[in-house]
């Protein structure tokens, strides 16, 4: 699937939003096919990572999480539990609400999942070199002035 060809946006057409949409259609099909062996696809391995992270997340984290509404969030546990790699966890402070947490096979999944993702990191790290830490600052940055808009400008104060 890697190419080294460069795709070539016809002028007035980029932008850095447009550009974004770019850089993530090329990376989930990237890891899909990388991690497909694991079972798991790219948005998958993303959701487990984060689990992986801490000892659970209510859905409502989950969903703010992924920029998901709640029927998503759902349909992937609900996924996930009939895989037997997630478990619901009573919520320790608060009764209505539970904890999404991985099970033991849904960190072994991640584990081998990660195997495979590994070797593609660390290629994309050596490419980008010194620029890499900077470009996932960025990012970080970019990512939160998107989602501090919520649904869009309408909702929003543009400054």
């Amino acid at each position: 699937m890697p190419t080294d060809q460069r795709v070539e946006v016809p002028d007035g057409l980029t932008n850095v939003l447009f550009d974004v949409w770019l850089v993530s259609r090329a990376t989930t099909a990237l890891l899909d096919e990388t991690l497909r062996p694991s079972g798991l696809d790219a948005d998958e391995f993303a959701v487990y990572s984060v689990l992986a992270s801490g000892d659970g997340l209510t859905p409502s984290d989950l969903a703010q999480w992924m920029s998901a509404p709640a029927t998503t969030v759902s349909s992937y546990v609900k996924r996930f539990e009939a895989r037997g790699h997630v478990q619901r966890a009573p919520h320790p402070d608060d009764g209505r609400s539970y904890l999404v947490q991985l099970t033991a096979a849904g960190r072994r999944v991640h584990r081998d999942a990660g195997l495979l993702f590994t070797p593609l990191l660390e290629h994309v790290n050596r490419v980008g070199g010194t620029d890499v830490i900077e470009t996932s600052r960025r990012l970080r940055d970019l990512h939160h002035a998107i989602t501090s808009l919520g649904n869009g400008p309408a909702g929003a104060t543009l400054d």
